[in-house]
C-alpha cells in the first residue's frame, strides 16, 4: 500500500480528532481549530473533511444518542484509527526530518 498524503486542512483535522478526549464532532472540532489557529473555519468544511478521511480509513464514525438541546438530533462522533495515528505519526517524521535539514545558520533573503 502507498503512502497515504492528507492536505493541509485534513491535517489540521484529523490531528484536532486525535487530541480530543471527549467525543469528536464538528461544531466541537471547528471551535477547537479556531481556538487552537486562530483560524476561522466552517462547519461544512469539517465536515468534509472529516468524511474523505473516513472513506481514507483514517477516522471512524458512529452515531451518538439524540439530545433535547439539538432538538433531538444525533451527533455523528469521530474517533482515529489506528491507520490514521500511524500515517499522523508518519507525517511528523517528516516534517521534523525535513527541520533538521534546515542549516543552523540560515541567513534568510530579504526584500
Amino acid at each position: 500500500m502507498g503512502r497515504t498524503y492528507l492536505g493541509e486542512f485534513e491535517e489540521l483535522v484529523l490531528l484536532t480528532v486525535a487530541s480530543r478526549k471527549e467525543e469528536a464532532y464538528g461544531a466541537a472540532l471547528t471551535q477547537t481549530i479556531h481556538q487552537q489557529t486562530g483560524r476561522i473555519v466552517v462547519l461544512s468544511a469539517v465536515h468534509v473533511a472529516l468524511y474523505r478521511l473516513e472513506e481514507k480509513g483514517l477516522v471512524t464514525s458512529s452515531l451518538g444518542g439524540a439530545t433535547q438541546e439539538r432538538g433531538g438530533r444525533r451527533k455523528r462522533l469521530f474517533r482515529i484509527t489506528a491507520y490514521g495515528l500511524q500515517v499522523l505519526t508518519e507525517i511528523r517524521q517528516v516534517r521534523e526530518e525535513l527541520w533538521q535539514l534546515i542549516p543552523k545558520n540560515i541567513q534568510p533573503f530579504s526584500l
